[in-house]
């Protein structure tokens, strides 16, 4: 990498005139005292170069780059954005003191989410490789982080494109009038509504039994959903012929993707703001609740919020950046994402509770006018004057809302049970997190809202949008390391995609059996939390500890021609960590204390009901962390062997750049000797996250006619 001062190190260009170089220095010698090869030695010069690194074998490196900075931008965005910020934002505030937990979302985004990212990004643009290459060119030992990475990648794509498959079931059947969700089927036979669905309601009875056709537990496995199998592929095909060409492809998708969710949320916004009841949602939703600060589990949920919603650990923010120019600014990138994810899960709420609120109002209301007529029914025998209310029994539709509240709260105990509350609270409370809401709830609005299949399919259309940008990067978590770090696949980045895609497709299968659904909030709960948290832990150890957070600034000052604040050298080396590590204990006890469980949907009642996991898919969950946890302390084994013992390395895998030379020393060369003495520390070896720092290199004499110094690349 090139020091930040061009003056006195300038690179050679076509436009410049090709000044001689200085003699070649000898050839270093390893930790053993062996003379390394020419070959070897090369490996460890060739990415002096910001325009692009060699590879291994000396060839001019062809990574590829983004086209703009709005495409890289666009990309990021995309990837952190996701159905998280539309399901699991909303739910959470509204779940956990509203206002109040926004605040302590924005609080720990700042100390803790902002760093970690700015980190991550810092990492992949300096080094330019994916995770793999990036903890590896820090120390070997250190690869397992990078393959636990693309672990949870995969495990989260297996599972998020089912999602994806989900939404285009949706939108297909959203070119129907009336929607198929709105009135409950009536059965062939008897001529009667169906049990199930009158037992719920339409939108229920649609999500559980006609998309998914669920069964009553995970011990009921059933055969295989054969539409949701169909709309599984071309949900895969989608994300194939996206990818294909590696970010050339997708990020040109990106500029559709990622735009278009916003002005559907705004649309939904603004058509929101019209409906009755939008402003009692808003009111609901930001209430604030400081007392909720003093509990454990809501810190814990914001910090997990945060660290999902940037999408840390997954490698694809590596990956993102390590396409960018190496003089990008990627602190300013790292405030500018973060700000825009947050204002994001802010926009996604107002739309949700805008929507929530409208559909509270409307049940509430009906809630009103059938009591209202129940109460005129009695009234007629005479019998309960006393209680006679103060409204107008003629009209029930005509009562207001507040007034029969107020009036049930007086005489509702002396009516019996065949009179009941109309609670606008508990109708907001119900079906506002994760496929409650978008498969149910919000689809159940919809249904109210004139010209509803229009706002239906713009609404599906905005969740593929947003799983989609969110699947593209989670794939290039996966392909960019291995393609960067293993040359034969790197030679055919087409093939490796399209059979990624196929297998994610055939395991995929295990999500679109009856029971598939189950297994998606398995695989949503367990298979990446944990390991994420354990693999950015060892990041921010590696960073700021192993490699040292002074060290990993200055590198970032020759990148950036600036230095960052000082405040991330505590924040990495103290607050990120111990947070971190507060989050892993808090959830490891959480699943020690409470068994784990899971909600599952009983046909013959029509309702959800909570159950606990039974012995055999405790031991799958527990895989699915241990699976994607092992490879960390593995790769350290490996590496500790290697060293030990000078095995060979695997066939294909393209080796890191490791520090071979020392600092040079300050005292005037000899003439024709232009070249740096090994450290006498060398017994003390240590990584440099930049290829090259700025202390090897050396400033050339003037030269006597004035023309531009080149520089040694050493």
């Amino acid at each position: 990498m090139r020091r930040p001062s061009e003056e006195a190190l300038p690179h050679a260009s076509r436009n410049q005139p090709a000044t001689p170089r200085m003699e070649k220095p000898p050839l270093p010698s390893d930790e053993n005292g062996s003379v390394l090869t020419e070959s070897q030695s090369d490996m460890a010069l060739v990415s002096a170069d910001d325009e692009g690194s060699a590879g291994a074998d000396g060839q001019e490196d062809d990574r590829p780059a983004w086209d703009s900075k709005l495409q890289y931008v666009l990309a990021q965005v995309g990837f952190s954005v996701g159905l998280g910020n539309v399901w699991r934002f909303p739910y959470l505030c509204h779940q956990n003191g509203g206002g109040a937990f926004m605040l302590l979302y924005v609080m720990l985004l700042l100390i803790i989410g902002v760093p970690l990212f700015f980190m991550e990004l810092a990492a992949g643009q300096s080094i330019r490789q994916g995770s793999i290459g990036v903890w590896k060119h820090i120390s070997p030992r250190l690869a397992g982080i990078g393959y636990s990475s693309c672990m949870v990648c995969f495990f989260v794509a297996l599972y998020y494109n089912v999602i994806i498959a989900w939404s285009l079931f949706y939108m297909g059947n959203s070119f129907q009038y009336p929607l198929p969700w709105e009135q409950c089927p009536v059965d062939m036979i008897s001529n009667q509504t169906v049990k199930e669905c009158a037992a719920s309601s339409p939108t229920s009875y649609f999500w559980f039994r006609k998309a998914l056709d669920i069964s009553d537990s995970i011990d009921q496995s059933g055969e295989f959903n054969p539409i949701m199998t169909g709309c599984l592929l071309a949900a895969w095909a989608i994300v194939c012929l996206a990818m294909i060409k590696g970010i050339k492809s997708s990020a040109k998708v990106m500029y559709f993707s990622s735009v278009f969710p916003y002005a559907v949320l705004i649309c939904f916004l603004i058509r929101g703001l019209m409906l009755d009841g939008a402003i009692d949602g808003i009111k609901y939703m930001f209430y604030p609740k400081v007392e909720i600060w003093g509990e454990v589990q809501v810190w814990r949920q914001a910090a997990t919020q945060v660290f999902f919603a940037l999408g840390l650990g997954y490698g694809s923010v590596i990956a993102y950046s390590s396409y960018n120019p190496i003089h990008n600014n990627c602190h300013r990138d790292a405030i500018m994402v973060s700000g825009i994810n947050f204002m994001t899960s802010v926009l996604a709420s107002l739309v949700v509770f805008v929507v929530l609120g409208f559909r509270a109002k409307n049940i509430a209301l009906d809630c009103v006018a059938t009591n209202v007529a129940r109460m005129a029914e009695m009234a007629q025998t005479g019998s309960s004057q006393h209680w006679r209310p103060l409204f107008n029994m003629s009209d029930p539709k005509s009562v207001v809302l507040q007034d029969y509240r107020q009036w049930y709260s007086s005489y509702g105990s002396l009516l019996g049970s065949n009179i009941t509350d109309c609670d606008l609270e508990r109708e907001m409370s119900k079906g506002v997190e994760g496929t409650g809401l978008a498969f149910i709830a919000f689809t159940e609005a919809m249904a109210l809202f004139p010209a509803s299949p229009f706002w239906s399919t713009l609404f599906f259309l905005m969740l593929l949008n947003l799983g989609l940008s969110t699947m593209f990067g989670t794939m290039q978590g996966i392909l960019t390391p291995l393609m960067d770090n293993f040359r034969v696949l790197g030679r055919h980045k087409t093939m490796l995609t399209v059979c990624s895609c196929i297998l994610g497709f055939f395991i995929g299968l295990l999500f679109t059996q009856r029971s598939g659904n189950y297994f998606v909030t398995m695989f949503d709960d367990y298979s990446a939390t944990l390991p994420l948290i354990i693999v950015v832990i060892f990041e921010t150890v590696s960073v700021a500890w192993i490699y040292g957070a002074d060290r990993f600034l200055d590198d970032v000052e020759v990148m950036l021609h600036w230095r960052p604040p000082v405040v991330y050298r505590y924040l990495w080396k103290y607050v990120c960590l111990l947070g971190m590590v507060g989050l892993l204990a808090a959830s490891l006890l959480r699943m020690v204390f409470k068994r784990p469980t899971y909600t599952a949907w009983n046909h013959t009642t029509g309702s959800e009901a909570s159950l606990e996991y039974p012995g055999w898919a405790l031991v799958v969950l527990s895989m699915l962390i241990i699976v994607a946890s092992l490879p960390v302390p593995i790769g350290y084994l490996l590496s500790f062997l290697r060293g030990g013992l000078n095995l060979p390395v695997e066939e294909g895998e393209i080796q890191p750049p490791r520090e071979l030379y020392s600092k040079c020393s300050s005292a005037e060369p000899e003439p024709n000797h232009h070249h740096c003495t090994m450290d006498q520390e060398r017994n003390r070896p240590h990584s440099a996250f930049l290829t090259l720092a700025p202390e090897h290199y050396r400033l050339l004499s003037q030269q006597e006619d004035g023309e531009e110094e080149e520089d040694t690349g050493v």
